[in-house]
């Protein structure tokens, strides 16, 4: 039985990135690079296996029709490049013009090819039951849904080979070795999650890796943000995630301020939890002397939700931008295009993050405020935002995007819209115990008993109030994991500190845990 490895796992951290280390540099010292690469993708596709070994088939099948697509697309591009040549050479040469202008058609045709049967992958396993849902409740005929799994990673994977083959249209990128190519999409840091990074921005960063030593003080900073990344994900997002799971599936006992706090308590959850694997996931890149972008930058610091765009799931937002939002126009066709390409690209992104109704909700949303913002910054120049008080800015688009993941996080629009009904109910009592009691964490628990704070009336809720003040100040007004990261020096003390927090992550792995985005 395959076992998930997730990066908050006793494999992964005392077994998979050890071995994973160790055979790289000492396969790259000993027969260089391109066997410490072919390294790398063994075990990527052991990480990936983990997770359920026909993945591993799909996976490759994907590999091998877009690497193939790639190829034809590049083969008509340098044809059509040749003929345009000849043209140039002996003047108005009617014949090299025909087979130029029919080369660029059938590289068209290609790519359109490619880029449709990596979206049919997708729409089957991600949409497919989706769309019967709906054709059934529209009253056609009954269909039945389909039993599949829903392959982990196969959005990430699935448009990081969609960029491969624009990119190889455009002449962005070679097409690169077959080696380079499969480890571009399999590398296991950023398989199943991302960041998204682009194949023309990390085809490049695959050069010579592999055939170096490893640098004691980058795997101290990787290492180091390795462990911030943990920390953020099995101590914050875990504890929020147990509170929150409980009351979304007890929404009928709920009351006005436990749906408050299940809102608040979803929007820390999901930003530690996506920003920590990614923190964990840039850590473990740079043991390998790989860097994957900054994918987080302090997000709920933004000032409106223009801001909060480019600096919540960056990659995200440049694939969108790229790929669709400056093909459709971007800004270039007046303001009324702009907006509704704004509005198409919200939408999509919805679309992509889940199969519901409340995805594309929660799409629209964002994409709604996000044109309202635009046309406000254009009509007053900007100078009201700029002379609207910071720390106000940043409280109105944080409780927005905080309202709008009550549709992202629920499993229907109707279950969104119960978690409202008990806000605006105004049935405002006793927080629910059982919800505190998911941040009664042991090792703090005691230091209340030792403290006899356990037998005040209010004693079950201190931690919880502790644990959400401690968070809301860390994202408002603390440095995230990369600037910290940065700056951090080799030291005995640091050595000892993130020694003594990495043996508190390890202790809590025996809880259930797992990555919200790897639904995604």
């Amino acid at each position: 039985m395959a076992v998930d490895m997730l990066f908050q796992s006793y494999i992964f951290v005392f077994l998979f990135l050890p071995v994973s280390l160790t055979g790289f540099y000492f396969i790259g010292n000993r027969w260089g690079g391109m066997a410490a690469k072919l390294w790398l993708i063994v075990m990527s596709l052991w990480f990936y296996g983990s997770f359920r070994i026909e993945y591993v088939f799909l996976l490759l099948l994907s590999i091998a029709f877009n690497y193939g697509m790639a190829g034809k697309l590049r083969k008509r591009k340098r044809n059509s490049g040749a003929a345009a040549g000849m043209e140039s050479g002996n003047g108005n040469n009617a014949e090299c013009c025909k087979e130029a202008e029919l080369g660029k058609r059938t590289a068209k045709r290609i790519l359109a090819a490619g880029i449709a049967g990596n979206l049919a992958l997708l729409f089957f396993f991600k949409y497919m039951n989706f769309f019967i849902g709906n054709w059934n409740a529209m009253g056609g005929r009954e269909l039945s849904l389909l039993h599949i799994a829903l392959p982990v990673g196969i959005s990430f994977f699935t448009f990081h080979q969609i960029s491969y083959l624009v990119d190889c249209f455009r002449g962005e990128v070679d097409g690169g070795h077959l080696v380079d190519y499969m480890l571009s999409v399999v590398y296991f840091p950023k398989l199943v999650e991302g960041p998204l990074v682009m194949p023309s921005e990390f085809l490049p960063r695959l050069a010579g890796v592999g055939g170096k030593k490893p640098d004691g003080e980058r795997m101290m900073r990787a290492s180091c943000l390795f462990i911030l990344g943990m920390l953020k994900k099995v101590i914050l997002a875990d504890t929020f995630g147990g509170a929150v799971d409980y009351g979304y599936a007890n929404l009928d006992i709920m009351h006005g301020w436990d749906g408050l706090l299940l809102i608040i308590f979803y929007t820390l959850q999901l930003y530690f939890d996506f920003s920590g694997y990614c923190d964990m996931a840039r850590g473990v890149s740079g043991m390998f002397g790989i860097e994957l972008p900054l994918n987080f930058n302090s997000p709920y610091k933004a000032r409106n939700i223009v801001d909060f765009w480019k600096r919540w799931h960056i990659t995200l937002n440049q694939f969108f931008t790229k790929y669709l939002y400056i093909p459709l126009g971007g800004n270039r066709k007046g303001k009324a295009r702009t907006y509704c390409n704004l509005l198409l690209v919200f939408l999509v992104s919805g679309i992509w993050h889940g199969a519901g109704w409340n995805f594309i909700l929660w799409g629209l949303l964002h994409g709604g405020l996000y044109v309202l913002t635009r046309m406000w910054q254009g009509r007053r120049e900007n100078q009201a935002l700029r002379g609207m008080a910071k720390a106000f800015g940043v409280f109105l688009t944080f409780c927005f995007v905080a309202c709008a993941w009550v549709y992202f996080r629920a499993e229907s629009v109707a279950q969104g819209n119960q978690l409202f009904r008990l806000i605006f109910a105004n049935d405002f009592v006793r927080v629910n115990r059982n919800l505190a009691g998911y941040f009664n964490l042991d090792e703090f628990w005691y230091i209340l008993k030792v403290l006899r704070l356990d037998r005040w009336e209010f004693g079950h809720y201190i931690l919880m109030a502790v644990f959400t003040a401690f968070s809301l100040l860390l994202v408002f007004l603390g440095k995230n994991a990369a600037e910290i990261g940065e700056k951090i020096k080799p030291r005995v003390w640091t050595a000892v500190l993130f020694a003594l927090l990495l043996l508190w992550c390890v202790l809590t792995f025996s809880n259930v845990s797992t990555f919200l985005y790897v639904n995604f």
